[in-house]
């Protein structure tokens, strides 16, 4: 950003190449519309841009980045709470390359592999049962990448806070899991 506002063109070209995957992860995990979170991502992309000036080498790009991200989803939310049809094809959106994929793999042992898929919706429908500041926590946290330094000042909250909140996310997500039979692989055989 501070390489924007000295005038360096390509400046930009290097942020969106380095976030837009992220930030569509993010968006994809948190909407289930791929459409959608196209759309945030380049609605985020944009308003980086049009607002470089305002940056402020302060704290974390990410965070303020994040920030902005998670503005967009909030009012995008809360528009979409008064469409009907958004309403009727909430969750239909499936991405079978998301990095849920990629946590659900890791807890599977290799005889469990068949069940995969059902593994990846299970944690989908389980993240959607989180208070919204757990989920986006975590999905900051865990699919976005950002440290919790970086979660705390997208969310405009402290790092305690952030530290809490993933904490009872994790909490919540295994004790759901362990409830229908998923034993975190972490865990010592009794």
């Amino acid at each position: 950003m501070v390489r924007l506002q000295e005038g360096d063109s390509r400046a930009f070209d290097e942020i969106v190449e380095r976030h837009s995957g992220p930030l569509y992860g993010f968006f994809l995990k948190n909407s289930r519309n791929p459409q959608l979170a196209e759309d945030l991502t380049q609605e985020t992309l944009l308003r980086l841009y049009r607002q470089f000036w305002n940056y402020i080498p302060v704290g974390r790009f990410k965070g303020w980045m994040y920030r902005i991200a998670r503005n967009l989803l909030i009012d995008n939310v809360r528009k979409a709470s008064h469409d009907c049809l958004v309403k009727a094809v909430k969750g239909k959106y499936e991405d079978e390359t998301d990095i849920i994929s990629t946590v659900a793999g890791e807890m599977l042992s290799p005889q469990q592999e068949a069940d995969h898929g059902e593994l990846k919706s299970l944690v989908d429908r389980l993240l959607d049962d989180l208070p919204e500041e757990q989920r986006l926590t975590f999905t900051l946290h865990h699919f976005a990448g950002l440290s919790l330094p970086e979660v705390a000042e997208a969310l405009d909250t402290s790092v305690p806070t952030t530290k809490s909140r993933l904490r009872l996310a994790r909490e919540k997500l295994s004790s759901w899991l362990l409830e229908r039979g998923i034993i975190d692989p972490h865990q010592p055989d009794d």
